[in-house]
Formats: structure tokens, C-alpha cells, sequence
């Protein structure tokens, strides 16, 4: 088989004989992609990494959870038989059987974080090579997680590379991080301390010489550290101090540069990566602190697909989604159920924007899930997670907080003995920053973590949207000592219209005017309450759930195709952006209207607008911050409805009248899937 994995390696072979440094190819090309079903790769599809073989978030096709086989090949020069190769998958879901040349050289169990396996010893050098990956996404009981809403799409779906290093290198085995983890210890304005933790590896050397320096972001170099150093099975700790250090926050995001080289008269390794300097506290008096600043957060969640590409989200989607996270006026996004691509955090520390990451320990809001088995294997692979999600992004400086676990049930096993291990372990591999959960369950679960976040849905199936003010008071009289914060949302479908006339809704019948009505009285609620350190919208964008009966969960703020804003976008805006100021006239895409008497609805940032309805000016009255209603006034026919505030405007023509009401039929009653017949 004569295939290169790039014809970089081929291209750079004798040149990388000569240079005795790391060096990395990306190996996304070339590759011939199978279903295990079809026990044959003769038909094999040719495919660039990232890929997945659920590419419709929708599920309007077909939805496999099953095996699929890649297939690559590469050409290894004999030169290279001195150095030490690893194969890097920055994201393969859910589990990866890794094989070259027949022989398996590691499983790794999670989808939402990179690892590392070395190949050196079944490499044939000066040959071709063979790399098979099997890849599995179905659920599993010693897999995390066990119970999610959103899509788990399989596949290679994020980038591969292939490592080249000397015998003697910064390891970059352990838990698929870059071998480099910074640890602030004391953070303040006159002066930073902390370690850097490296972790070195060698075939050949029990000692080797090593280099670290870390640079300011003018350029400067403020620390720099030469010593000979043992090459043990533990990591090496090296404390460090920056004088007078700019300090990272959400409006100066300053970054250092940690570099760590390995070499005596010349460099055989090298690693780079950037960090921030911040300190985080958090207290039921003072909120959230950063650099002993109070920052309320005004955060959204964020899940892992779109409607273009399924799960396959690459730089430009990041970029795309990150604009409308700015434009929204969020200061803070929560990476639900798993980690992002680290090109996401990347562009958070550039930008300020304050995150939340979540470990897979989650529960939908299925009846039927079991989110937690008391069984060594579920917790081992739970910890792993743990660790690895920590490890590798422990040098970003916009992560603020470790999310442990999300929405369990305190039923059956007790699962806290197991959220008391994690919380531990959160705490000693990374004692700077909180960890945080999101609960909607009374009990010994919320005193866990440092941080707990409520997930509050009443007014929505039951009860009136009021009552969340009598949940907050309740809250602040018998738990005001936790460090909480709030999460809600409520779905919401362009499509399903709204008619007045329409007494209880259908089944499945989830309009946008309900979803917005909720997020006003909420946001009426609890927005700036000083009882909340944060308070999270769930969620800015729908995402795919074929388990849904749309084939995706509404809750966003957006649509999945990005194309959309829902009302609630607006009221959100108006009150977190204030750089752009909003102007929006609520309910604009129901321009077909039934009965006589109407009111109406506007968001603004820019003061109390002038409503025109017709040759009408209507009074408007402030409900809450940023919102502003009429009385109700008759109309008939087409009418124009005109919103001003200083240089903003917004209309729409709607018409009052005969509407074309659908006839009321019972919903289809939706089953889990197909049903088996004799």
C-alpha cells in the first residue's frame, strides 16, 4: 500500500533527519473511511478529518450509532528511526480503538478530549505503515455520558496529527495535554508566584538539561530558568515569579508566553504555550471576583453543532458563534456536557470572554435515563475525563470554573461519595480555580462543589413564571450562605404560530411567543439579583436532539441554522449590550392576527420609544428594564406598527382580522422508534 499520509512527510523527510527538534504533520488527508457492518474496505469512502457519518443534525435521514473504520497510510523514512513518533486525535466520538500494522497500541474512551498514543515500537521505518482507527459513538454504561439530549454525531470529528520528537522529549502522553501545565499560586497586582508543571520523557537519558522562560505580552522576558534536571516517572515542579505582571481579565485579556526546551549546545525539543495570570473568588457577600473585582455573569450556554455540518464545527464556526456571544452582550459561555475545540478557548482568552467547562457526568431530561452506574469502570472512565479535560486546558486563562456534574437525580445509588472524589481531585490537580455544578434537585448534591448553579424551570410546566420570584426568596432565606447562581430557558419554534383564539396548546406545540413570555418574567425576576453570582441563558443556539421530537431541542436563543433571532435574542441584548444599543418590537413574525384587541411589545437600550400604530401614537410604559408595553387598543385590517428611540428604528405590517386558524387535531403520539411487529 502506497499511500503517504501527507506528502509533507515525504517532502521534509530527509530535512527532519537533519533538524533534531520536534516536529508536528497534521494528518486529516487520505484517509478511506468504512462502516464495520460492511466487513469489506473495497468500497471505502475517501474522507478529510474532521468527519463524522451523522452529518444532519435534524436526524431526517438516518441516525447510526454504530462502528465505523478509518483507514490511512503512511510512509515512515528510515531516518527517523532514531526519534519517537505519537499519533495526536484532538476529538474522536465516543471510543477509539487505535491500530498500526495490525497491532493495537491504545483505547481511549470520551469524545470530548484529545489524546495520545506513541507508535514508535510498530513503525516499520523505511517502509509503509498502516493506521486503522475504529471508532464507536453508541451509548454505553462505562462510557460518560450515559444520558445527554444532544447529539452524539461519531466519528473522527475533530483534527489528527502525527508527533516527531528525540528519544529524549516534553512528554506529550500525559492525559493528552502539551506536557506544560502553569499553576498561579498567588496572584496580585505587584506580584504573581507559581509552578510549572513539566512532564519529560526519554528512552535513552536518566538526566537531561532544560530551559524555561516565560515572556510578557509586550515581548519582554520576565522569568528565565536553565538547570539540569532528572528525568523521573513523576513531573517536574519549577517555581516561578513575575514581577509587577499584567494581570488577564475580561476587559485587558494579557497573555504570557511559557516556553520549555530541552537541549545542551542546541535545541531537541521545544514547547510553546500561552497563559494568563487572574485570581478567582467567590463568596455569597461579594459574588464572583475577578482580581478582586466583583463580575456578575451574564453567561449562555453552548453545545457542539449547527445545521451546516452536524458536530464538525471547525475555526470559522467558532468565529461565527462568538460574534453573536458579543453581540448578545454575554461576558461568560458554558461549554455544555463536554469540552469545545481548544480553538475556541483560544479565542477566549484573546477576547476576555469568562468560561464554564463541563465534565460528561450529566442528565437529560428523559425519565427513562440513568445518568450515574455504581460500577469501577463508569467512575474510572468519569475520572479520566476529569483529568483530561483539567490537563489540557488548565493554561487557559478565560476558564474560570470545572463543571463537575449536571441535573442528577438523587435516586437509587448514591452518587455523592463518587462527586466528593471528583471534587477532590479537581482540587489537586488545579487549586485555582472553583468547581461548579448544575443542579435542579434538593439535597446533599448541592453542597458539593465550590459553586452551584440552579436550573429553574417553574412557570413552565407548572405554576406561573411569578413563582420564580417566591423560588429566589426562599433561596435567599434558607440557603443565601451557598455561592449560587441560576440557569433557565424554555424552547421556542419559529414555525409553530401563536393564535389567541387557541385555548391549550397542542402536543409538541412550542410557539416562540411562549418562550419569550417566559424569559421576560424571569429576566424581570432575576436579572441583576445580588443574591446571583451569575445568571446562564440556556441555550444561545438550538442543537440537534434526534431524541426530540423535532429532532432538536428550541431552546436557543438562536436558530440551529444561525439564520434567526428569536424575540428573547432581543430582550437580552437590550440588556447585556451596552456598547450597541437595541431597539425590537416584540412578535414581529406573527403578522396574521385574530381578534379585535391588541398590545404591544418593545425591547429597547436606548430609553422609552415613541410607538406608532397606524396614524396612532401609543403610550409606553416600562414593565421591566428594557421592556416596554402598550394597553391594549382595537384595530382592524393591514396596520403599520413604527418603533423610535433617538436614531433607531424598527417596524412591521400586520393585519387584524379573519385568521386562517388550523383545524385542532390531537397531536401523533410519538414513539421512541420503530415498532416491532409478528
Amino acid at each position: 500500500m502506497k499511500r503517504s499520509i501527507t506528502l509533507l512527510l515525504l517532502l521534509l523527510a530527509g530535512v527532519v533527519s537533519s533538524a533534531r527538534a520536534r516536529e508536528v504533520f497534521p494528518i486529516n488527508e487520505g484517509w478511506r473511511f468504512f462502516f464495520k457492518s460492511e466487513r469489506t474496505s473495497d468500497n471505502a469512502r475517501h474522507v478529510t478529518l474532521p468527519h463524522s457519518w451523522n452529518t444532519d443534525p435534524l436526524a431526517q435521514g438516518y441516525w447510526l450509532e454504530t462502528t465505523g473504520n478509518y483507514q490511512n497510510g503512511m510512509y515512515i523514512p528510515a531516518e527517523w528511526a532514531s526519534k519517537r513518533l505519537f499519533v495526536k486525535f484532538y476529538g474522536v466520538q465516543s471510543v477509539a480503538d487505535v491500530f498500526v500494522n495490525g497491532n493495537l497500541v491504545g483505547t481511549h474512551r470520551g469524545g470530548g478530549t484529545a489524546f495520545v498514543f506513541e507508535i514508535t515500537d510498530k513503525i516499520r521505518f523505511g517502509a509503509d505503515n498502516s493506521l486503522l482507527v475504529m471508532v464507536n459513538n453508541s451509548w454505553r454504561d462505562d462510557l460518560l455520558p450515559t444520558s445527554t439530549d444532544m447529539n452524539l454525531y461519531g466519528g473522527i470529528y475533530r483534527e489528527a496529527e502525527l508527533i516527531v520528537t528525540e528519544s529524549t522529549a516534553i512528554s506529550p502522553l500525559y492525559l493528552g495535554s502539551d506536557g506544560v501545565l502553569i499553576h498561579p499560586r498567588n496572584v496580585t497586582f505587584d506580584r504573581v508566584d507559581g509552578e510549572i508543571e513539566i512532564h519529560l520523557t526519554s528512552k535513552t537519558e536518566s538526566s537531561c538539561s532544560l530551559d524555561i522562560a516565560i515572556t510578557a505580552p509586550d515581548g519582554r522576558q520576565v522569568f528565565e530558568k536553565r538547570q539540569k534536571t532528572k528525568i523521573e516517572d513523576k513531573p517536574l515542579m519549577i517555581p516561578f515569579s513575575v514581577e509587577a505582571p499584567e494581570l488577564w481579565s475580561p476587559d485587558y485579556p494579557a497573555l504570557y508566553t511559557v516556553t520549555a526546551a530541552i537541549g545542551e549546545d542546541s535545541i531537541t525539543d521545544r514547547v510553546v504555550v500561552r497563559t494568563g495570570f487572574r485570581s478567582i473568588a467567590a463568596s455569597p457577600e461579594k459574588g464572583l471576583e475577578i482580581n478582586g473585582i466583583r463580575t456578575p455573569l451574564h453567561g449562555v450556554v453552548m453545545h457542539h453543532d449547527n445545521a451546516l455540518s452536524g458536530g464538525l464545527l471547525v475555526a470559522e464556526d467558532y468565529d461565527t458563534d462568538l460574534r453573536e456571544v458579543h453581540d448578545i452582550g454575554a461576558n461568560a459561555i458554558r461549554s455544555a456536557v463536554m469540552p469545545h475545540a481548544q480553538y475556541l478557548y483560544d479565542r477566549c482568552d484573546e477576547q476576555g470572554l469568562l468560561v464554564w467547562v463541563d465534565a460528561p457526568l450529566h442528565r437529560a431530561s428523559f425519565l427513562s435515563d440513568m445518568a450515574y452506574f455504581a460500577t469501577p469502570a463508569f467512575e474510572q472512565n468519569g475520572m479520566q475525563q476529569l483529568q483530561e479535560i483539567i490537563a489540557q486546558n488548565i493554561n487557559h486563562p478565560s476558564i474560570i470554573m470545572w463543571g463537575l456534574f449536571s441535573q442528577l437525580w438523587m435516586r437509587g445509588d448514591d452518587v455523592t461519595p463518587y462527586l466528593r472524589r471528583l471534587n477532590e481531585t479537581a482540587h489537586t490537580m488545579d487549586a485555582s480555580r472553583p468547581t461548579v455544578a448544575c443542579s435542579d434537585q434538593d439535597g446533599a448534591v448541592n453542597f458539593v462543589t465550590d459553586l452551584i448553579v440552579w436550573k429553574q424551570s417553574v412557570g413552565w410546566q407548572r405554576g406561573s413564571t411569578d413563582d420564580v420570584a417566591v423560588w429566589r426568596d426562599q433561596l435567599q432565606k434558607n440557603w443565601s450562605y451557598l455561592r449560587s447562581a441560576v440557569q433557565y430557558g424554555a424552547p421556542g419554534f419559529l414555525g409553530h404560530k401563536s393564535y389567541t383564539a387557541q385555548a391549550e396548546p397542542r402536543s409538541n406545540w412550542l410557539p416562540e411567543d411562549r418562550q419569550t413570555r417566559f424569559h421576560e418574567e424571569y429576566a424581570r425576576n432575576l436579572q441583576n439579583d445580588s443574591l446571583f453570582w451569575g445568571v446562564w441563558i440556556e441555550s444561545l443556539f438550538d442543537y440537534g436532539s434526534v431524541r426530540r421530537p423535532y429532532g432538536m431541542n428550541g431552546t436557543g436563543l438562536i436558530t440551529l441554522n444561525r439564520r434567526e433571532k428569536k424575540d428573547a435574542f432581543y430582550l437580552y441584548r437590550a440588556m447585556w449590550n451596552h456598547i450597541d444599543p437595541t431597539l425590537h418590537i416584540v412578535d414581529k413574525r406573527r403578522r396574521l392576527r385574530d381578534g379585535d384587541k391588541q398590545l404591544f411589545r418593545v425591547y429597547s437600550s436606548a430609553g422609552l420609544p415613541v410607538l406608532t400604530v397606524g396614524a396612532d401614537t401609543l403610550a409606553l410604559t416600562e414593565y421591566a428594564p428594557c421592556q416596554y408595553r402598550t394597553d391594549s387598543i382595537a384595530l382592524k385590517g393591514a396596520v403599520e406598527v413604527k418603533a423610535t428611540a433617538g436614531e433607531l428604528r424598527d417596524s412591521v405590517t400586520i393585519r387584524i382580522g379573519n385568521v386562517l386558524k388550523p383545524k385542532r387535531t390531537p397531536g401523533l403520539r410519538r414513539t421512541a422508534g420503530p415498532q416491532t411487529t409478528n
